[in-house]
């Protein structure tokens, strides 16, 4: 007979966590066999859906944990995805190789336009990212090496143990794995001594400041980490398209990786996770509109904010 008190069977954490693990194992099986029971179709609108979720899960490190708001988030994911796109289609180098390039490149970029800014706050700093993300793109737009206005084209596609991977059952599983990584790194991080400074930083940044939280820096490592997060994604986003181009890149771009962390819950990692799915299903749901489809999808996600301001599944804060 157990001892009352005394939990069996699982260990310890994991018995506060075994309803949630048990759905999330539910969950992730049935997301692996999904390619094996649906068209094409389905499968790059999901692949476009995990795409965004590694996105908008970056995004949130920086406006959900920190409380940055970020206007210029696809400025990161171009990085991302130039790097490997000049690396492989102008010097050659191994799509795996350029990974780790992209993300010091990130980090470097996150550094850059970090540093001497996240001393602003609120609206002043989202002028500065907002003007960030349009000089990459321009800079992008203009320089010969990234192929100017036209983009750039013949992005090497990714090989893995000798066999390429091109097809869209192979980017689905791609795209899935980087947002269970994405999920599972957003968690520790949440729960970390970093998260908690965060969070202090997020709701007053005098009073973190006068707990001996240096502000600056543990924003700064909200803003190299969601850089990092851009930038993978947009490495396999330039080996998928095997093409890309500035337009790709444009605020609006910015704006619907901040439109799904907020729609979905800023702070919360499954409501940020709705929120990417909705961003790329509901326009899909209400294709047969036509060119009305923009204008519902606009107003179911007024109706949204409307009646649920926090989001569709929001962070619970004491």
């Amino acid at each position: 007979m157990a001892t009352p008190g005394v939990m069996t069977g699982w260990p310890g954490w994991l018995q506060v966590q075994r309803n949630r693990l048990v759905v999330l194992m539910v969950l992730a099986g049935v997301a692996m066999v999904i390619p094996l029971v649906a068209s094409n179709y389905v499968l790059e609108v999901l692949t476009n859906a995990w795409f965004y979720t590694v996105l908008c899960l970056g995004l949130n490190i920086v406006v959900g944990y920190a409380g940055l708001l970020d206007l210029g988030y696809a400025a990161f994911f171009a990085v991302g995805a130039y790097t490997t796109g000049i690396l492989t289609s102008q010097f050659g180098v191994n799509f795996w190789l350029t990974i780790p390039v992209a993300v010091a490149c990130s980090m470097l970029a996150g550094i850059v336009i970090g540093g001497p800014t996240l001393r602003l706050r609120s609206d002043y700093l989202a002028i500065v990212t907002l003007g960030f993300g349009e000089i990459v793109r321009i800079v992008a737009r203009n320089l010969k090496i990234t192929g100017g206005a036209s983009g750039l084209i013949g992005i090497e596609r990714p090989h893995f143990f000798g066999m390429e991977l091109s097809g869209i059952h192979h980017f689905y599983y791609v795209f899935l794995l980087l947002a269970i990584l994405a999920c599972f790194i957003s968690y520790r991080l949440q729960n970390s001594r970093l998260g908690r400074a965060w969070q202090y930083v997020r709701e007053d940044e005098d009073a973190a400041e006068a707990m001996g939280i240096g502000r600056v820096s543990v924003k700064l490592y909200a803003y190299v980490i969601g850089a990092v997060f851009g930038g993978v994604a947009g490495c396999f986003f330039a080996a998928k398209m095997t093409a890309i181009s500035p337009e790709t890149f444009t605020f609006t771009q910015s704006v619907l990786i901040l439109l799904g962390v907020v729609l979905g819950g800023m702070g919360k990692i499954p409501g940020v996770i709705v929120g990417a799915f909705a961003l790329v299903l509901f326009p899909e749901v209400f294709r047969d509109l036509g060119s009305m489809r923009m204008l519902v999808f606009a107003i179911v996600m007024l109706v949204i904010m409307l009646y649920r301001p926090e989001g569709i599944w929001p962070e619970k804060r004491s």
